[in-house]
């Protein structure tokens, strides 16, 4: 979605009334209300001009509403809790409004990880971390992959310890990201950084990178490495899974992404996949695992977390729960 498109949308639902953008967002997913929310945010008065403009496409009856003007804060606060309820709501609301005041690190995530990577591989671990912990999971992996090993082991050290984000931390982001990163005194203290956001993110890292890091951080600290691990959900744990995520999980998945990404893995992983699969289409995907030949691990692991993002989606959208790695070469 465009910027414009995000802001016409956000102006609609900004109009539409508490209880119809409950209905909407009811059906969004996270990033969508995540980009909506914080557009919403940094909306304090709407004309009746820029309404019927945006409402015209939607409603006939638009013309005739009013300009509108409302505290956004708290109209965003009322609509997410009703959508979402208060535990999902209560950190998305605090990370959208605390976006207000921090908006330029947006503009990191719309850039490649070699960019990132570049821009800030030279500053002290610690502000790295800061920087890491306001991005997605998978783009900071990415990023940390370009790092050397021991950059890489450090800075996720200090995520993995990190228990917040203080306003002195981001006026030091402030400084790296020039006038990216502004309003830091205003920012009140986030709840980023911690266990939770080392295991997602080195969910995403893979192969020997995740093993370099967890065998570095259990050196420092055997408990919270145990911890990490513990929070950890990798492409076997699958198996965890009931038959019925099972099913959701595979009507999200495209057959060719299944394939790569089942080459290699457990008998058990995949006859659980098989028997959550009509007769006929079970077959076909035995046929095309026998005759796909050797693929490369990286391509597999490529896959393989392509489907950990959409377990993860099910799960940040409720649909289903969760429970509780390898080298480069050929997969047969």
């Amino acid at each position: 979605m465009a910027e414009d498109g995000i802001n016409r949308a956000a102006v609609l639902l900004m109009s539409m009334g508490e209880e119809a953008a409950v209905e909407v967002f009811k059906f969004l997913g996270p990033k969508e209300v995540q980009k909506l929310g914080t557009e919403m945010a940094k909306i304090t008065t709407i004309g009746h001009e820029r309404i019927s403009a945006v409402c015209r496409d939607f409603l006939a009856e638009a013309e005739s509403q009013a300009g509108m003007s409302t505290d956004s804060d708290e109209y965003l606060r009322s609509v997410l809790t009703k959508a979402l309820g208060n535990e999902k709501a209560g950190a998305l609301i605090d990370r959208i409004l605390q976006v207000n005041d921090n908006a330029g690190i947006e503009s990191l995530k719309w850039m490649d990880a070699v960019s990132v990577a570049e821009l800030i591989k030279n500053e002290h671990p610690q502000i790295i971390a800061t920087i890491l912990v306001h991005l997605d999971p998978d783009q900071a992996s990415e990023i940390l992959r370009n790092f050397t090993e021991r950059s890489r082991n450090d800075v996720m050290l200090r995520i993995a310890t990190l228990e917040g984000v203080q306003p002195t931390a981001l006026r030091d982001l402030n400084d790296v990201l020039s006038q990216l990163l502004s309003g830091g005194e205003r920012v009140k203290k986030g709840s980023l950084g911690g266990v939770d956001v080392a295991a997602e993110i080195l969910n995403f890292m893979g192969g020997t990178f995740e093993a370099s890091i967890t065998e570095f951080i259990k050196e420092s600290d055997a408990e919270l490495a145990q911890k990490i691990q513990d929070k950890m959900f990798v492409f076997e744990n699958l198996l965890d899974l009931d038959d019925r995520s099972i099913q959701l999980l595979l009507r999200e998945v495209q057959s060719e992404t299944l394939v790569v990404a089942l080459k290699g893995t457990s008998e058990p992983l995949k006859e659980k996949i098989f028997k959550n699969m009509s007769s006929r289409a079970s077959e076909m995907l035995r046929e095309d695992l026998e005759s796909k030949g050797p693929v490369r691990l990286s391509e597999v692991e490529s896959e393989q977390k392509e489907i950990l993002k959409v377990v993860r989606r099910l799960a940040d959208e409720g649909q289903i729960q969760l429970g509780g790695k390898g080298d480069e070469g050929l997969v047969s």
